[in-house]
């Protein structure tokens, strides 16, 4: 099987062009590496752990071995901020109703061929074309405008981690809460770093199965995948599992019934899983998935013991809907990221048989002015 590289060639810095690139507020030593024998660096950020020479970058091209020193290329250089709810993400169990200070960097350390977000996570940072934005200024724009949290998504947020751990830290103790839109391929050290700086929420979006991730994801392993969401539930985090099933890729019963497996064995049955509805971007043209293959699967997922499977991209479907899986009760309709009727109790159980449901933080009512 032929191994993905990892890493890229960049140039042969010279003195001063060296003094220059350290010069950028956006280029910092990084947080997790090793260094090796002759000036070699290993990248302890995610699970490529690339391994680059001097001048050379990582896979992600976010991150340079400078002079032996491992440089991150994208400390607070945003390539989009943004206030959205939450459910967009989407959360469902997360702090319903609410919205989070958004926000990205460049590039990605997966290669997807479908990717909805290609205009950011295709493109290579420049540290002398950026923009820096320090934690403080991030923290008070949520505050400002009305945010409940903060949020690193539309690009892998595993790339932004090291100016990530300030913003949090400084977010968690102004009462923000802060979570990640993550493929879940970070180093478990990047996984407790980021726990310790007060992220408590991650949504993983799961590609499919080991062929899935050979094939489309640059030669990735998944059980790194569900690794970080096992343990990442043993830490303390709020964990969503998004699967987005793409036609003639993952979509067959023997793909989607592994998915549903493993996601029992190691997110758990309480854990949401969403089924994610396909439409052709970059450079796949497949169409996009049936809605009936969608449905199929979330049935697949009841029977097999998920207590909240839920369809995405499947606009006013009946399927986005949270349902007490005790009585049958609707408790929280959805249309599409919208929240259009809230019934879980204060207590966070359902109001018609009592029943305890799964919500990490509050509902956030000030936006909505909807009945209970």
């Amino acid at each position: 099987m032929k191994m993905a590289k990892t890493h890229v060639e960049f140039n042969n810095l010279k003195s001063l062009e060296v003094q220059e690139l350290l010069r950028y507020s956006t280029v910092r030593e990084a947080l997790l590496y090793e260094k090796l024998k002759g000036d070699k660096v290993r990248c302890g950020l995610c699970e490529r752990k690339c391994l680059t020479s001097p001048g050379l970058k990582g896979f992600c091209k976010t991150r340079m071995n400078v002079d032996g020193k491992l440089y991150t290329l994208v400390y607070g250089d945003l390539s989009a901020l943004e206030s959205r709810p939450i459910e967009i993400k989407p959360f469902f169990h997360y702090w319903p109703g609410s919205t989070a200070l958004t926000f990205s960097t460049w590039s990605c350390n997966f290669n997807c061929v479908w990717c909805q977000n290609f205009h950011l996570s295709k493109v290579e940072p420049n540290p002398a074309k950026s923009s820096y934005y320090s934690p403080e200024k991030i923290v008070e724009t949520a505050l400002r405008g009305g945010d409940d949290g903060l949020c690193v998504s539309f690009q892998e947020p595993t790339i932004l981690t090291d100016w990530v751990i300030p913003v949090f830290r400084m977010g968690h103790e102004r009462g923000l809460y802060c979570c990640y839109v993550s493929n879940g391929y970070m180093t478990l050290e990047a996984l407790r770093l980021l726990r310790e700086s007060g992220m408590d929420g991650l949504k993983i979006d799961l590609k499919g199965n080991a062929e899935t991730y050979q094939k489309y994801c640059g030669g990735t392993d998944v059980e790194k995948v569900w690794r970080n969401a096992r343990e990442a539930k043993k830490m303390g985090f709020h964990i969503e599992i998004v699967n987005l099933v793409v036609t003639d890729v993952n979509d067959d019963e023997d793909c989607l019934q592994w998915v549903i497996e493993k996601h029992l064995k190691e997110a758990g049955q309480e854990t949401p899983l969403h089924f994610t509805r396909y439409y052709p971007a970059y450079k796949f043209h497949n169409p996009p998935t049936k809605v009936e293959t969608l449905e199929k699967a979330y049935e697949m997922a009841k029977k097999a013991g998920v207590i909240y499977p839920y369809l995405g991209n499947v606009q006013g479907h009946g399927y986005e809907n949270t349902y007490c899986p005790n009585c049958g009760e609707r408790l929280i309709q959805r249309f599409g990221y919208r929240i259009v009727r809230y019934k879980v109790t204060d207590d966070k159980k359902c109001p018609k048989c009592g029943w305890p449901i799964p919500i990490t933080g509050e509902y956030v009512r000030k936006r909505l002015g909807l009945p209970s």
